[in-house]
């Protein structure tokens, strides 16, 4: 399987859609909140991309590792090359990933296109199935422009995008043919549920548009021989405590899309923050009752590539980013 960029890398197209994409950012619009921060003059959004730690255009990378805790067909037996980016532009306060995703980057962990690049090629050579782009939307410019530097070095793996689905229709245009496995959330379809979890309203209303264009860019979930996804749509949804998560609507959403062959993950993982005081519902786990319902419900739609996980995962897929393995303690 020749992944997508390269192709675009060979005519020149992926360092035009890097192009293409800086100027998104500036006034920014990658995400559905159009911010308008001037981008390239060094002015931030609440992502806090943008003149963070003395540099105007440059990612910020937390961990960069052989990740095997996501699904079967992402991790594999050898692990996703997994590339964790500072900052997000929806910034959810349940987030198990908190520590790197609200709040300003520390200086040491910008680095360089060139940095990028070689970030991607050490994991290759490591012997990861995929690059994986944890929460990149708010940095796309100058991961594509790393990852057109990666292609012309050889880079030669699946480039899966990994994300909370927050994303602006012009990028995710930009990103038709450059990404093979989309990975996004979704995370809610009322913005009712959305507001009670402390956000804005907006995710709501675009994630259907969103979901649906990732499955129109990449298509069905497909997998190799050995049970590892080379393209396609696989949804994660997080059910939350209280149905905020507005699960019953997202299964209905899905449905088509699942016949179709997109795959699903289910997830039982919801844990708040140790450190972070929430309001009731979210200060809790799931009940049985809560989560096994509505895995009942997608059994009955018979999806050909469906995860369910047990209930104990909360306890299970929470990192510790300070730690130099940030899933050493899971």
């Amino acid at each position: 399987m020749i992944p997508r960029y390269r192709r675009l890398h060979e005519t020149g197209d992926l360092l035009r859609r890097a192009a293409a994409l800086a100027e998104l950012s500036d006034p920014c619009r990658l995400c559905p909140l159009a911010c308008g921060a001037r981008r390239l003059r060094g002015e931030t959004g609440p992502c806090v991309a943008g003149n963070v730690a003395g540099g105007s255009d440059a990612a910020y990378v937390s961990s960069a590792l052989l990740h095997t805790g996501e699904e079967p067909p992402i991790s594999g037996t050898r692990g996703s090359g997994t590339i964790f980016f500072y900052g997000c532009a929806l910034g959810c306060g349940f987030c198990q990933n908190h520590q790197i995703s609200h709040g300003m980057p520390p200086a040491a962990a910008r680095v360089s296109d060139d940095q990028l690049a070689e970030m991607m090629l050490r994991l290759r050579d490591a012997g990861a199935h995929n690059i994986n782009w944890v929460t990149p939307s708010h940095v796309l410019p100058q991961a594509v422009r790393a990852l057109d530097l990666a292609t012309a070095r050889g880079l030669d793996l699946p480039l899966v995008y990994n994300c909370s689905g927050y994303l602006g229709s012009e990028a995710l245009a930009l990103l038709d043919g450059v990404v093979d496995i989309a990975l996004p959330d979704l995370k809610w379809l009322r913005p009712e549920s959305e507001r009670a979890c402390g956000l804005r309203g907006d995710y709501a209303l675009h994630i259907g548009g969103v979901i649906s264009g990732w499955f129109d860019a990449v298509g069905p979930l497909t997998l190799d021989e050995d049970g590892i996804a080379i393209s396609g749509l696989l949804v994660r949804h997080l059910v939350l405590p209280g149905n905020l998560s507005d699960t019953d609507l997202a299964l209905a959403f899905l449905e088509p899309l699942l016949a179709a062959g997109a795959g699903i993950s289910l997830m039982a993982q919801y844990h708040p923050p140790d450190d972070l005081a929430l309001p009731p519902p979210l200060n809790r786990t799931l009940t049985a009752d809560e989560y096994y319902g509505f895995a009942y419900e997608l059994r009955q739609l018979q999806p050909e590539i469906a995860f369910i996980q047990d209930l104990d995962a909360h306890g299970i897929y929470n990192p510790d980013f300070h730690a130099d393995d940030p899933f050493s303690t899971r």
